[in-house]
C-alpha cells in the first residue's frame, strides 16, 4: 500500500505542471457498454484505447470517477489496477514514437452524468407508468463518471460505441448506426464515429422512440426522434429543422463535419439542450403542439445546438477562458438562422434584448470580461453574440465569413483560443483589432452605447425607442391601433395599461398577450373583449386570462371554468393545473367532482410527471394549504431529484411546511 501511495505521489508531481496531451495522443476508442440492475443504475463494460507516445514518460492515466471496479491490460501483456478513485494509472516506461493498446474492464454506479429515469421500483413512490429512459449529460459533469475517458477537453479521440440493452427500447449514440444485432431479449447497437471529439460530447439516450428522417441539401441524414404518443407534435416540434441546417451550412461555409445529425427529447433534462457530437439531447418541454409553438418553441434551441456542431464540437475551446468561442458563436449563428426564418426585425429585437440584459448586469456590478473563465452565461452567450455582430460590421460580411471558414478549417478536430480566431480575422481584413478586442472582449463593462448606435441602423429599433408614453404622450394613444411593431405596442401597454381600449384588442396574439398580463383589474367596459382572450392560440394568454377573469367577475366563474375545462396547456400542464385549483376553490362549481379534481392535482406531484409539472402542482397545493401526507411524501422524494433547481425548490417548500 505504501509503495502505491508513493507511486501516486510521483505521478501527481510528474503531471502536475503539464497536460498529459503533451506526452501522449489517444487516437481511437472502442467501447462495449452493458447495463446491470437498472434500479441500482449499474453500468459496466470494456473500452480499448490505441495511443501514441509523444515524449518519454513513465505513466499515463485515464479519468474514471468513483468506479466500483476497474483494471487494465497494456499491449495484451501487462495487467494492473492502480486506481486512486479518480484516475486509472498505467505505469510503464513509455518511449517516444511508440504505439500502444490499452484494454480496460470496468463497472460503476454513476452518481452524475448518466441519469436513469423512472427505473426505481424500490419505494412506494416508484413510477409504474412513467417514461423509462437513460440519458447522459457530459458537459460540466464529465463523462468519466460512467466511462473511463478524459476530463481534459483538449484530448480528442475517435469513439465507437457498442451498447447492449433491452430490444424493446431504442438506443441512440454519437455517430452512425452501422449494425444492430437482435439477441434473445436484448439488442446490440454498433455506432461508428469517423472523426475525433472531446469526451464530454459523448452521448447515450435510451427510451421508447419513433423517428422521422429528412435529408439536407448536402445529403446529411437529419434524424428526429419523438415519443410514440407525440406523433401529432412532430411537425411543430421540429419545424424549420431542415431550413436551419441548410442555412447554417451555407452561412458558415464549412461542410457539416459529421456523418449524420440526430435530435432526441428526454424527460427532466438538466438544460434546454446539449450539443453532443452528431446527437443533440434536449428537454421534452420543447415537444409542442401548434398552440404551444406560439409561446415556447424549439427553434432557437434547435439552431443553437446545431451551430455547436461546428463551434464547440469541430473546434473546441482550450479552456473556460475561451468559452465564448462556443457559446457566443452558437448564440450568434442561431440568431442568424432565426433571422432567416423570422426576418431582420426579429434579429435586431433579440440583439436589443441581449443588450438590455447585459446593461442590467453591469448596473448590478456583476459584469466581467468576456475572457474571464468565471463569467456569467449572459456574458458568454449574449455578449459573445454581440462581439460577432459588431465584428462583422467592422470588417464586412465577406471578410468575416472568410475568417470564420479559415478558423474552422485550421483548427478542425482540435482546440483553439480567442487569439486564434482574432488573428484569422486580422489576417483576412488586414485590420488591427487591438482596440476592438479591448472594448468588446476585455473590458468588464459591455459597450452599451456602441451597441445602441449599431441597433439604430434598424428602423424597427428606432420605432421601438420612440414609442414611449413618458416622452410622447400626445402620440401614445394612436400607437396602439397603428401599424407599428408588436414590440412597440407591448412596451406602451406595459407602461400604461389604461391606454387599452376595445379597439386595441384588434391586434396580434403578442399584443393581446400583453393586454392579458397588464389588465389585472379588468374595466367592465372591456369585459367582453377581455373574455375573447380565452380563445387565443396561446397557452400563456389563456392561463393569464382565466385567472384574471375568475378573479374579477365572481358571478361568472362557472362560465369561465366550463369554457376552459378541457385545456391542458404546455407539457407542464400550466392551464390544467390552474383550472383544477380554481375548480376546487370555486364555491358552487361541480361539488361532486371536487374530490376527483383534488386527486388529479395531487397526482401531478408524483414522480411519474416531469419536474416542471410537479413543481406547478406543488406550488398550487401550497397556496391552497392542501399539501397533505401524499403530497409531502412526493415532495420528500423530489428533494433527491437530479435537477438541482427542482430539488432545492422541494427542500425549501418542505421546510416551509414543517
Amino acid at each position: 500500500m505504501k509503495l502505491k501511495l508513493v507511486i501516486l505521489f510521483l505521478f501527481i508531481i510528474a503531471f502536475g505542471f503539464s497536460q498529459q496531451t503533451d506526452y501522449v495522443d489517444f487516437k481511437t476508442a472502442k467501447a462495449n457498454i452493458k447495463f446491470g440492475d437498472l434500479t441500482k443504475r449499474e453500468v459496466f463494460g470494456t473500452i480499448s484505447y490505441e495511443f501514441e507516445i509523444l515524449k518519454n514518460t513513465d505513466s499515463v492515466f485515464i479519468d474514471a470517477n468513483g468506479f466500483q471496479n476497474i483494471q487494465y491490460t497494456l499491449d495484451r501483456v501487462y495487467s494492473d489496477s492502480l486506481y486512486n478513485g479518480k484516475q486509472l494509472i498505467i505505469k510503464h516506461p513509455f518511449k517516444t514514437n511508440t504505439s500502444h493498446r490499452l484494454d480496460i474492464v470496468w463497472k460503476t454506479i454513476p452518481k452524475k452524468t448518466m441519469y436513469f429515469i423512472d427505473w426505481d421500483t424500490s419505494t412506494a413512490l416508484s413510477v409504474t407508468n412513467g417514461n423509462k429512459q437513460i440519458w447522459t449529460q457530459g458537459q460540466g459533469k464529465y463523462t468519466s463518471n460512467w466511462l473511463p475517458s478524459f476530463d481534459d477537453m483538449n484530448e480528442k479521440v475517435e469513439f465507437d460505441l457498442t451498447i447492449t440493452f433491452n430490444k424493446n427500447y431504442e438506443v441512440i449514440a454519437n455517430g452512425k448506426l452501422i449494425n444492430k444485432k437482435i439477441n434473445d431479449s436484448t439488442a446490440t447497437w454498433h455506432y461508428d464515429m469517423q472523426k475525433p471529439m472531446a469526451s464530454y460530447l459523448l452521448a447515450l439516450a435510451i427510451g421508447k422512440y419513433n423517428k422521422i428522417t429528412e435529408i439536407s441539401n448536402s445529403g446529411i441524414p437529419l434524424e428526429m426522434y419523438y415519443y410514440p404518443q407525440d406523433s401529432n407534435k412532430v411537425e411543430t416540434t421540429y419545424r424549420y429543422t431542415k431550413q436551419i441546417f441548410d442555412f447554417l451550412e451555407e452561412e458558415i461555409v464549412v461542410t457539416y463535419p459529421w456523418q449524420n445529425y440526430k435530435q432526441i427529447p428526454v424527460k427532466d433534462f438538466l438544460y434546454a439542450g446539449m450539443e453532443n457530437t452528431s446527437a443533440t439531447i434536449f428537454s421534452d418541454a420543447f415537444v409542442v403542439d401548434s398552440i404551444a409553438f406560439n409561446d415556447k418553441n424549439y427553434v432557437n434551441v434547435n439552431a443553437h445546438e446545431l451551430a455547436h456542431q461546428w463551434f464547440g464540437d469541430l473546434v473546441t475551446e482550450t479552456s473556460g477562458t475561451h468559452h465564448w468561442l462556443q457559446e457566443g458563436f452558437a448564440t450568434y449563428y442561431a440568431l442568424l438562422a432565426e433571422k432567416d426564418i423570422f426576418g431582420e426585425d426579429y434579429y435586431y429585437w433579440r440583439l436589443y434584448e441581449y443588450a438590455q440584459e447585459l446593461l442590467e448586469q453591469d448596473k448590478a456590478e456583476q459584469s466581467t470580461s468576456l475572457l474571464d473563465s468565471k463569467a456569467s452565461s449572459i456574458t458568454f452567450y449574449k455578449r459573445g453574440a454581440w462581439v460577432l455582430h459588431a465584428l462583422k460590421e467592422q470588417v464586412g460580411d465577406v471578410n468575416f465569413k472568410k475568417a470564420v471558414k479559415n478558423y474552422l478549417e485550421t483548427h478542425q478536430f482540435k482546440n483553439a483560443e480567442t487569439e486564434d480566431f482574432i488573428s484569422e480575422v486580422e489576417k483576412i481584413s488586414k485590420l488591427n483589432l487591438k482596440l476592438f478586442v479591448a472594448n468588446w472582449l476585455e473590458n468588464k463593462t459591455f459597450p452599451f452605447d456602441d451597441a445602441i448606435i449599431s441597433l439604430k441602423k434598424s428602423t424597427f429599433i428606432q420605432e421601438f425607442i420612440m414609442a414611449d408614453c413618458n416622452k410622447n404622450i400626445s402620440e401614445c394613444d394612436a400607437y396602439l391601433t397603428s401599424g407599428i411593431s408588436d414590440e412597440a405596442k407591448i412596451k406602451i401597454i406595459e407602461q400604461d395599461p389604461n391606454k387599452v381600449t376595445d379597439k386595441v384588442f384588434n391586434n396580434s396574439f403578442k399584443a393581446r398577450q400583453a393586454i392579458a398580463k397588464a389588465l389585472t383589474k379588468i374595466p367592465i367596459e372591456l369585459k367582453e373583449e377581455y373574455e375573447s382572450l380565452l380563445n387565443d392560440k396561446s397557452y400563456n394568454t389563456i392561463e393569464t386570462a382565466l385567472f384574471n377573469l375568475w378573479n374579477n367577475f365572481y358571478q361568472e366563474r362557472n362560465k369561465y371554468l366550463n369554457q376552459t375545462k378541457g385545456i391542458q396547456g404546455f407539457n407542464n400542464k400550466n392551464v390544467r393545473i390552474l383550472w383544477l385549483t380554481l375548480a376546487i376553490i370555486t364555491e358552487h362549481f361541480e361539488p361532486k367532482n371536487k374530490k376527483q379534481y383534488f386527486e388529479e392535482l395531487r397526482n401531478y406531484t408524483s414522480p411519474k410527471y416531469d419536474f416542471e409539472t410537479r413543481q406547478n402542482a406543488f406550488q398550487y397545493l401550497k397556496l391552497m394549504k392542501a399539501c397533505d401526507s401524499v403530497c409531502k411524501d412526493n415532495l420528500k422524494q423530489a428533494t433527491n431529484h437530479h435537477n438541482w433547481r427542482f430539488s432545492k425548490f422541494s427542500r425549501d417548500m418542505l421546510n416551509s411546511l414543517n
